[in-house]
């Protein structure tokens, strides 16, 4: 039987590329001493217990993997040689089912299906000679996640202690068009001013994920939630106490009785009835008022004043782009006349849409949205002179 789950190893936290300074916050707040950063993740010392509170409790994260091993192969038979050495009985049931995903870069590799498949071949052999019985292995990411880095010559291999990834964070059962990433939404919002206390407002919302993850910061919700299945529970050894003690810190953890105002809204009715019982699954919908209306027509909370973010069409379409021109300019007006006194957030892949806001961006933060580059633009909307640092929202990494 392993022993993982209190042993410390390398563990490497990964994430969308660009989100890696919210994990890094994120990671730090949770107490553990980070080694490394890089631009789609974070290194550091974990057991696979310490794993578990980082599943649940992370945003910005896509997946939390335990180093198994490390090794040196220069061709698919050697790492079949190395990797049918190691003790996969001990991680892996005989009876049980396991995948295996790969980031693989190495010149006798033209796919990593092939590097895949020679993976499962070592675990199934090594497990067939040692119990007699071969485990079930397929592509579902549900139970236990085998994960092979492979650059070069040199091999790092590790227990996907995730399964399905984490920046999904299980309450959109109804995606809507174009829907941004829940890791990535809670990220910009991470990225702007918003003190968590003051108004959000979040016009053209779509599914809603911006103000449903505004809310989930507010009352400090975490993912693990809303979530019941990671592959930890498939390792040989998982011990669910420990599972649900951290769950119950989850739940101990939430602010009750939060007033705060989260306006969103959309011209599409569609969007308010998806947005509405995404909001209702994250168990928040009542903190959010949703408006169908054009976009010009959303209230503005005079008092608190937050933040005001837009996640606008980026004119990807022929023939959309001269339209959403003037939709930019609109964006723009709307915000120089309604939101005075508020920071104003667009959130944009095209940066010459941009350019018909109208105003100029005190600040440009980075990000991709899939593999669009894109840019969160910050405004300061002043209301008659500027506000002094001391009366301005300010951001909290939590």
């Amino acid at each position: 039987m392993s022993n993982v789950f209190e042993r410390k190893q390398k563990v490497i936290i990964t994430c969308n590329k660009r989100l890696s300074p919210y994990l890094e916050a994120e990671v730090a707040e949770l107490g553990f001493e980070i080694k490394r950063v890089f631009s789609t993740g974070v290194e550091l010392l974990a057991s696979v217990n310490d794993c578990i509170k980082l599943n649940l409790q992370l945003r910005c994260a896509s997946q939390v993997l335990y180093q198994i091993a490390h090794l040196k192969a220069f061709t698919p038979d050697e790492l079949y040689q190395e990797l049918v050495q190691i003790p996969w009985e001990n991680y892996i049931d005989f009876a049980g089912y396991f995948s295996v995903t790969s980031n693989v870069n190495n010149e006798h590799i033209s796919t990593p299906l092939f590097a895949n498949l020679k993976v499962k071949d070592a675990i199934v052999d090594r497990i067939k000679a040692e119990k007699g019985l071969r485990p079930n292995s397929g592509s579902d990411a549900n139970k236990t996640v085998v994960h092979l880095y492979w650059q070069d010559s040199q091999v790092d291999v590790f227990l996907d202690t995730s399964g399905e990834t984490l920046a999904k964070h299980g309450y959109r059962k109804i995606p809507g068009k174009a829907p941004m990433l829940e890791a990535l939404a809670t990220s910009v919002i991470m990225a702007s001013k918003w003190d968590r206390q003051s108004s959000f407002v979040n016009p053209m919302c779509g599914s809603g994920t911006l103000a449903i993850e505004a809310a989930l910061l507010a009352t400090n919700r975490r993912p693990g939630l809303y979530r019941m299945n990671y592959a930890f529970m498939h390792i040989l050894g998982y011990d669910e106490t420990v599972f649900f003690a951290e769950r119950r810190i989850l739940k101990d953890q939430v602010k009750k009785d939060v007033t705060i105002q989260i306006i969103a809204s959309d011209i599409a009715e569609d969007a308010i009835e998806i947005s509405r019982k995404n909001a209702k699954t994250a168990g928040v919908d009542h903190m959010i008022t949703f408006q169908v209306c054009d976009f010009e027509e959303t209230h503005v909370p005079q008092e608190s004043k937050g933040v005001v973010i837009f996640n606008p069409e980026y004119g990807e379409r022929l023939g959309v782009h001269q339209k959403l021109e003037q939709t930019y300019k609109r964006i723009g007006d709307f915000m120089k006349k309604d939101a005075k006194g508020y920071f104003g957030y667009i959130f944009t892949g095209n940066p010459d849409l941009a350019k018909k806001i109208g105003l100029k961006a005190d600040k440009k933060v980075e990000f991709y949205n899939g593999k669009l580059d894109c840019r969160l633009l910050e405004y300061e909307l002043y209301e008659g002179s500027r506000r002094p640092d001391s009366e301005r929202p300010q951001r909290k990494l939590e």
